[in-house]
């Protein structure tokens, strides 16, 4: 069975943040937490979300860490009690977004937050009764301000998602404005995260030909404009583009995603100070050549499509071309060449497959890995 659910609404344009207090408006926000990063402050970007604001009492929380945390979640939600917010503006990139999400969570319900996980089962205990959120991204990655998941690193050090209609935001900004003055090796990392995205939910089996054609779609805006984005962030057109590549992957990825986010979820759970954009853009080859082997991906030509809408001239039945142009891709942008030059080695190889034979992205791959399959993708990322 085929489901098919798109929701929220998405402002998308340049200068679309002077709409925060006409949508603030429309979902019954009087008093918001503003969540944000030290990052964004620091770069003014939080100004001008707060001068759109002006007039309309607000809370802000800064300290969103880069992969966000229950603890960090605490923090924030005390601050939303304690000063009687109704409401959630996440302004940052994915870590905040996602900090907010969990929020919305710990805020409203009670217990510890693994209690909402979806690996947990939790899904169906996150109800209606979520502090309603707009997202605000202020990089063009991860997408999470269209999307209904969050990923948090809880108490005992897991990194787990959280996912559920409730939490997917009342209200998508997405003004690229604000990503004109990221930095040349975040805005790769980050467009990269978007491109996996939009290849990765190709790749996942699942029936959803919509997602198929948003993501095909993204995933050639993405690849056309990732690197003149990142020589050149003021390049509005790129920037534009990178945008609704990122807010295409995350519409997607509703289909599900796969090897690349299951290994890069536990990774980033094993070190948090390693980005997810980055781990994804490392991955990516060695699971496309993995994933060459599933029936639907040759059935349906999936690798020939993609290398279609990156401009690639062909592409074998292995993936040989699209990982290679991945390969290649990455070096370009001045992204790490693989896991040792992140300080990752084979000791930790046990670590990183044990969390992703548990993450939810590990059933929905179109193969379902083996330990020593995933060792094999490791080793062909080191």
């Amino acid at each position: 069975m085929a489901f098919i659910y798109y929701l929220t609404q998405i402002q998308l344009d340049f200068g679309a943040v002077k709409l925060l207090p006409a949508e603030c408006e429309r979902v019954g926000m009087r008093k918001p937490l503003v969540v944000t990063d030290a990052g964004v402050r620091a770069a003014g970007v939080l100004d001008i979300a707060l001068a759109a604001l002006a007039g309309l009492p607000h809370a802000v929380f800064d300290q969103t860490p880069s992969n966000p945390t229950e603890a960090a979640v605490r923090a924030a939600a005390e601050v939303y009690t304690r000063e009687r917010c109704d409401g959630l503006i996440a302004v940052g990139g994915g870590s905040s977004i996602d900090l907010a999400k969990g929020v919305a969570i710990a805020a409203t319900h009670p217990g510890p937050l693994k209690t909402y996980a979806t690996i947990e089962g939790g899904s169906p205990k996150i109800t209606d009764q979520v502090a309603p959120l707009i997202a605000v991204p202020t990089t063009a990655g991860t997408g999470s301000e269209v999307a209904r998941g969050a990923i948090v690193i809880v108490d005992d050090g897991r990194k787990l998602g959280f996912h559920s209609w409730h939490l997917l935001p009342k209200t998508a900004i997405c003004d690229p404005e604000l990503t004109l003055g990221l930095p040349p090796l975040l805005t790769a990392a980050t467009g990269m995260d978007a491109i996996a995205h939009c290849m990765e939910t190709f790749m996942a089996p699942a029936v959803n030909p919509p997602a198929d054609g948003i993501a095909l779609d993204g995933l050639e805006r993405g690849w056309a404009h990732i690197a003149r984005a990142t020589a050149n962030g003021a390049d509005r057109e790129a920037r534009w583009n990178m945008m609704s590549a990122s807010m295409q992957g995350a519409m997607a990825f509703q289909k599900g995603l796969g090897a690349v986010h299951s290994l890069s979820h536990s990774l980033g759970g094993a070190n948090p100070r390693l980005h997810h954009g980055t781990l994804n853009a490392l991955f990516l080859p060695a699971v496309v050549r993995f994933n060459a082997g599933a029936d639907s991906i040759q059935r349906e030509r999936r690798l020939q499509r993609m290398a279609h809408a990156m401009g690639l001239a062909s592409c074998d039945s292995q993936g040989t071309e699209v990982a290679e142009a991945l390969r290649e891709m990455n070096a370009r942008l001045g992204l790490p060449s693989g896991l040792k030059a992140v300080g990752v080695g084979e000791d930790l190889f046990d670590r990183i497959i044990d969390g992703a034979m548990k993450d939810h992205c590990h059933k929905t791959n179109p193969r379902v890995a083996t330990v020593e399959e995933y060792r094999e993708m490791l080793r062909a990322s080191l």
